[in-house]
């Protein structure tokens, strides 16, 4: 598919049906599915309580694109070493032992050692790789040379691979593409990715991946209260996943898809993808596949819709579906295909006569922007008997004189007619896929400051009365 919806490829082919229509055909209430037709546009069914469509899909090709035939892969972060399935899959989509990789170190404080682990840990993996001398740390670098030096030049062109470090993602969008203006050395890495070579970052490496990125953008909640600009929180990516698919990493750990989903607002995206630490998405045409040690979160902004009136950012029916390792998540379609063992393991369909749910009681939760809040959410939800889960985000240290210091936020997780979810235990600990849960953030007041020091509450009046000793005879 086209770049209007991730990496292009040569002949995309979208599922002829959904794992998910297939099981919501075998309920005895519910109609069928059609499978769309091949190459189509599905639009997502939408629970009785979504809302109605906004704004359709986007186009799937954009006319006059040239077919890319690589892979983007973003990695959330904290890649470990011994993540043997991301580094060896990463050399193995570059041609396997003997594949060239160049390494940039360009976002790294440490550029040098940054680069050199990298270097080491695709080596080990059988490949041949090489840092390139393109950072700002290195002060004895002409940077606005070393971008169109020749040598340099070609080993990125002879590379069937492309690794970006973490650190600080600005760095690799100033030097690669300062102003604007693609660099030779940019124009070679996507030389690379267009023959259908690999091109993966992981952290400031992944945040690129976007035509829109986060720059700096430390505080979720000011994100959440409107405050980002072009040029500070925001800037230009490098666009390698296409102009319609936003990424953004460190993303179950640090509670980012309560930065994610205004951005996409505000920027026309209607397609999220969050990697969490250790965790890769391999991007490919029209699929997504998720592998490591955590998971993804996709989000879907099709059918969702915001409230102009209210004074503060808002949104409804934000469709949401939480991907682990060997799932995937079909672009063209919007639908999601559990790995193999999960669709051995045991489905969660609420709608279902069958359905058996784990959890029973009511959960409302203080932090939603906490460590994998919003995925524990999810798993939690789709295997209740419960229709919906609420939690707040709020500063509880705002900022002195901060006119917003009372604005928190209300979230809404809830079921629709198409939730389902499956799960396993195959590899020991439980794993989950939710497909189509949907989410509503609310603007709330809160008190400041949340608490003070407690006073017991006095007893009524009348209870004092009776408890009062009775007064001497006369």
């Amino acid at each position: 598919m086209a770049t209007a919806l991730g990496a292009q490829a040569a002949n995309p082919t979208p599922p002829a049906a959904t794992t998910a229509a297939a099981a919501r055909a075998q309920r005895p209430a519910l109609v069928p599915s059609v499978p769309a037709a091949r190459g189509a546009v599905t639009a997502p069914a939408r629970p009785a309580s979504a809302p109605a469509a906004a704004v359709a899909p986007a186009a799937a090709v954009d006319a006059g694109e040239p077919a890319i035939r690589g892979y983007a892969v973003p990695i959330g972060g904290a890649l470990k070493a011994d993540n043997e399935e991301v580094w060896q899959r990463i050399v193995n989509l570059a041609g396997g032992k003997g594949a060239r990789f160049v390494v940039f170190g360009t976002a790294s404080e440490d550029p040098e050692a940054s680069a050199k682990q990298v270097v080491d840990l695709l080596q080990r993996r059988g490949a041949v790789a090489e840092a390139l001398p393109v950072a700002p740390r290195f002060s004895w670098v002409d940077l606005n040379k070393v971008v169109r030096d020749p040598a340099l030049i070609a080993k990125v062109k002879a590379a069937k691979g492309v690794f970006f470090t973490g650190g600080l993602q600005e760095r690799i969008v100033d030097v690669l593409q300062p102003g604007g203006q693609s660099t030779p050395m940019l124009e070679a890495v996507w030389d690379v990715y267009r023959r259908g070579g690999v091109v993966a970052g992981t952290s400031a490496g992944a945040a690129i991946m976007s035509t829109i990125m986060f720059r700096d953008a430390p505080s979720i909640m000011n994100i959440l209260k409107g405050r980002f600009a072009d040029g500070k929180q925001v800037d230009r990516g490098l666009g390698f996943v296409g102009p319609h698919l936003f990424v953004d990493q460190h993303f179950l750990k640090r509670g980012r898809f309560g930065r994610m989903i205004p951005l996409m607002m505000a920027k026309g995206y209607k397609i999220g993808l969050g990697v969490d630490e250790n965790t890769a998405a391999i991007i490919r045409g029209d699929e997504i596949e998720v592998i490591g040690d955590r998971g993804a979160l996709v989000v879907d902004l099709t059918e969702a819709r915001s409230d102009p009136a209210v004074s503060a950012f808002n949104v409804q029916g934000a469709r949401i579906s939480y991907l682990e390792h060997g799932d995937r998540y079909h672009l063209r379609a919007r639908s999601t295909t559990p790995s193999a063992p999960k669709l051995r393991g045991e489905l969660h369909d609420a709608e279902s006569p069958n359905f058996r749910a784990y959890y029973t009681e009511d959960v409302f939760n203080l932090d939603m922007l906490g460590d994998s809040a919003i995925s524990n959410a999810m798993t939690r939800l789709i295997d209740s008997y419960r229709k919906e889960i609420k939690g707040l985000a709020f500063d509880v240290l705002p900022r002195a004189n901060d006119p917003l210091a009372d604005l928190g936020f209300l979230f809404r997780i809830y079921k629709g007619s198409d939730s389902l979810g499956w799960s396993t235990e195959e590899f020991g600990g439980e794993q989950f896929t939710v497909a189509n849960l949907y989410l509503d953030i609310s603007p709330v007041k809160l008190p400041m400051p949340l608490y003070g020091n407690w006073t017991p509450p006095r007893p009524p009046a009348a209870a004092q009365q009776s408890a009062a000793p009775a007064s001497a005879p006369q």
